[in-house]
């Protein structure tokens, strides 16, 4: 498929690791290649691994739009500039996933397998949304410390793990405290974060894909086998358990061991 009319790939910020078989890893929504740091560093032992920042997150460039059809693009893009088109796993989390998911069907002759975590292709609700209202009222302007935006986002973001998950964005420049996210526009764009485009009917990447899945998230559910199975013909399904949506960081030593046989072909998914 071609770029979408109009639009440049963005040049993405990538961390690298390693030597060995590519492997790519695109981060979920309010997270960055940081968050993929200690399992890129084991990887890097038998692979080279590429972690990327999403356009409007880390330190990608901005962009007043962030359409699934121009994330892959600039994926895309990345893979032909280090010469990773048709040899590179993409694995991908949330809302990475959906990226990395639509790269290899707009693009499957570039993607030579896929990993998916804790996805599915289809919509869902956009409950992250309250997170970023959230954090866009924060008043930074008025605010010199961590604990000052900690204790600011505390009632529409009670959980103690999430608020440090988000506050990871959370940087120093030029003495001012300011997000590393582009809020506005994810703000704008929840609508089509949160669903999954439509594909021509026939539409499939028939590489060999594999989809982790937290046990204790509903993120991938029983009824989402009919879709992940029309695009994905190929795909099998691991569980990690005890391992909720964060499956990488809850559980990185099941995460490794699910992980590993698939990227150096011995574990072949089965549906």
């Amino acid at each position: 498929m071609s770029s979408p009319p109009g639009s440049t790939p963005l040049t993405l910020a990538a961390a690298e690791h390693g030597s060995g078989r590519p492997v790519v890893i695109l981060h979920g929504l309010f997270g960055s290649a940081r968050n993929w740091a200690s399992i890129a560093k084991r990887l890097a032992a038998t692979h080279h691994v590429y972690a990327l920042d999403l356009r409007n997150h880390g330190a990608s460039p901005w962009a007043e739009t962030m359409r699934y059809s121009e994330m892959a693009e600039d994926v895309r893009a990345f893979l032909r500039d280090r010469g990773l088109d048709g040899t590179a796993t993409l694995l991908g989390h949330s809302l990475g996933g959906k990226v990395a998911m639509v790269t290899a069907l707009r693009h499957p002759d570039d993607v030579a397998r896929l990993v998916v975590v804790d996805v599915a292709p289809v919509a869902y609700p956009m409950t992250l949304l309250p997170y970023v209202r959230a954090m866009r009222t924060v008043d930074l302007d008025a605010m010199t410390r961590r604990s000052e935006v900690e204790a600011a986002l505390s009632k529409a973001v009670p959980d103690p793990a999430v608020r440090l998950f988000l506050l990871q964005n959370l940087v120093v420049e030029d003495g001012r405290l300011k997000w590393r996210l582009n809020l506005p526009v994810i703000e704008r764009e929840m609508p089509e974060l949160s669903g999954f485009p439509e594909f021509p009917a026939g539409t499939v990447y028939t590489g060999p894909t594999l989809f982790v899945a937290g046990e204790r998230s509903d993120y991938i559910r029983p009824e989402h086998r009919v879709a992940i199975e029309r695009l994905f013909p190929n795909a099998g399904l691991a569980t990690v358990p005890d391992a909720g949506h964060w499956v990488h960081a809850e559980r990185p030593e099941a995460f490794l061991e699910t992980l590993r046989p698939f990227l150096t072909g011995d574990g072949e998914p089965k549906a």
